[in-house]
């Protein structure tokens, strides 16, 4: 090669590059593309199914509440969907099968969140729900219990729950 040629090629590599998108967009389709992929892991479970797996993870009667406490909250809380996400006003977002919000619990793209549970919030999509039960024993050891979902407040406190768990085999 000659050396006008060879500086030509030098000139273009070292060249500034042109981005095809600005830095924030970019961070926007990785995120985005992040979601993409824990949701193609997602499950939706079977009311017995899912009652089985709390099971076998030893939260009936975990801190006095009983499976059908569990699934109850599972079904009005996310449809037994493990990669429900909801977003709040505040910026929060509310993970999972059990909507474990970000503010206090996970590390989601919120910098300001406590992290009560030493998780990243896309690890509580997942639909082995290891992370989502240590997690969850976490909030229900807090004072208000399972008093911390409004979704189980309303809808499942203080009602009849045995058909949650009816017909079911452990």
């Amino acid at each position: 090669m000659a050396s006008a040629e060879l500086e030509a090629v030098e000139a273009r590599i070292m060249a500034p590059r042109r981005q095809l998108f600005p830095p924030g967009i970019m961070w926007l389709a990785i995120s985005l593309l992040s979601c993409l992929l824990a949701s193609s892991k997602a499950k939706v479970f079977s009311r017995c199914e899912l009652a089985k797996v709390l099971h076998d993870f030893g939260l009936d009667g975990y801190r006095g509440y009983g499976l059908a406490d569990w699934v109850c909250l599972a079904y009005f809380t996310s449809g037994f969907n493990t990669a429900a996400v909801d977003h709040e006003a505040d910026g929060s977002t509310n993970n999972g099968i059990f909507q474990i919000n970000s503010r206090r619990w996970c590390k989601g793209l919120n910098l300001n969140s406590d992290n009560l549970c030493h998780v990243y919030c896309t690890d509580l999509l997942n639909p082995n729900l290891k992370d989502t039960i240590i997690c969850v024993m976490k909030i229900v050891q807090e004072t208000q219990g399972m008093g911390n979902w409004e979704a189980w407040r309303h809808h499942c406190q203080g009602k009849d729950l045995n058909d949650w768990v009816d017909g079911c085999e452990f």
